[in-house]
């Protein structure tokens, strides 16, 4: 049996040149669930250095409609449409998300692919809007997503249960609310953002962009129980010393286990 495991494709923020935007793939029991898309075709060269195949990839969620999370949607639909009128991707690509950031997918995908690719969504391509609280299927994995009450785009978060039953609890991108603890209590990986160190808040002002720090997430994750925490959508300033001093930070208050990946990095479940 493969071994579970999370694909770190990206770990920046909107804003950096030095890494690529957070995005991950989930594999549990061999099937792959892409998760975000970056903010374009860089999502086509971090798919190809993490040596995945496009089309081994059957379900993506997107979490909401900014652009360093579904611009890469288009080319991810750009490239297995493309799969598909040469016979090289069997079955059909699931994608799931709240009503506003399909809308957006499927505008966009109209207005900018070729017909004989953009037709193909609502084909070989499927949209499934989900709801708040919403239980599903994907990727061998069982879903249930919720809405994380963001107050500057709307965008949902997720917690999938492994074949083994562990929890992957994804926050997106933005502070925790009250409403998702019940999703994400007692995860075995809780997945934060980390705009930046709570030593570095006056430089880069992760408040102001409501945003939070690794020291934050470390105390966020100890409150729910997590098990492990995962940080990202980081700055990409400091990705030299990140990894040590993000993890630093975050034990300060959190007392299980810290993982800070760079692009790339395999984390195993």
């Amino acid at each position: 049996m493969t071994p579970d495991k999370i694909i770190m494709l990206g770990t920046g923020n909107a804003l950096v040149t030095h890494c690529f935007n957070t995005c991950f793939i989930i594999e549990s029991n061999g099937r792959k669930l892409l998760v975000d898309a970056g903010g374009g075709n860089g999502i086509l060269r971090q798919m190809e250095d993490a040596h995945v195949d496009f089309a081994d990839i059957h379900d993506l969620f997107l979490t909401h409609a900014h652009t360093d999370h579904v611009m890469g949607a288009v080319w991810v639909v750009r490239k297995v449409t493309s799969l598909q009128s040469t016979g090289r991707y069997d079955d059909v690509l699931h994608i799931y998300g709240h009503e506003r950031v399909l809308h957006i997918l499927h505008l966009m995908c109209d207005l900018m692919l070729p017909k004989k690719f953009s037709s193909r969504i609502g084909q070989s391509v499927l949209l499934h809007e989900v709801t708040d609280g919403q239980q599903f299927e994907a990727a061998g994995m069982h879903l249930v997503c919720f809405d994380i009450q963001s107050t500057k785009e709307k965008q949902f978060g997720f917690t999938a249960t492994l074949s083994d039953g562990r929890r992957v609890a994804c926050l997106g991108d933005e502070p925790f609310s009250e409403h998702c603890r019940q999703y994400v209590e007692d995860a075995d990986w809780l997945l934060s953002e980390a705009f930046c160190l709570h030593t570095d808040a006056e430089r880069f002002h992760p408040y102001e962009k409501h945003h939070s720090t690794a020291l934050d997430a470390g105390r966020l994750a100890q409150q729910l129980g997590a098990k492990r925490l995962l940080l990202y959508h980081t700055e990409d300033k400091t990705l030299e010393t990140r990894k040590k001093t993000y993890t630093a930070e975050a034990k300060q208050e959190f007392h299980g286990m810290v993982v800070v990946p760079d692009d790339l990095e395999v984390i195993q479940l």
